[in-house]
C-alpha cells in the first residue's frame, strides 16, 4: 500500500484520539501506521530532506488541520 496522504489520514486519527487520552504524535503513527498495514520501508521512508519520515510528517500535518478545526485540543508538544 501506499503511504496515505494527511487527508485519508485525518479521519483514523480523530478516532484514535477520541478516547479522550493523551497520545504523543510517535504513539499515533506507529498505531495508524499499523491500521494502514504499512510495511516497514514505508514507515522508514524519508521527507527529500532526509530529516523525518513521511508517514510521521502527514500524521502531523492531519493533527495540525484538526487542531485549527477545533477538533483536538492542544494540551501539550509532542
Amino acid at each position: 500500500m501506499a503511504i496515505p496522504d494527511y487527508q485519508t489520514i485525518i479521519l483514523p486519527l480523530l478516532k484514535f484520539e477520541g478516547d479522550k487520552d493523551e497520545h504523543s504524535l510517535r504513539e499515533a503513527s506507529d498505531i495508524l501506521a499499523q491500521e494502514f498495514y504499512l510495511t516497514g520501508d514505508e514507515r522508514k521512508e524519508l521527507l527529500p530532506s532526509g530529516r523525518q519520515e513521511v508517514f510521521h510528517n502527514r500524521v502531523g500535518w492531519a493533527r495540525t488541520y484538526l487542531k485549527k478545526a477545533g477538533l483536538l485540543d492542544s494540551t501539550r508538544r509532542g
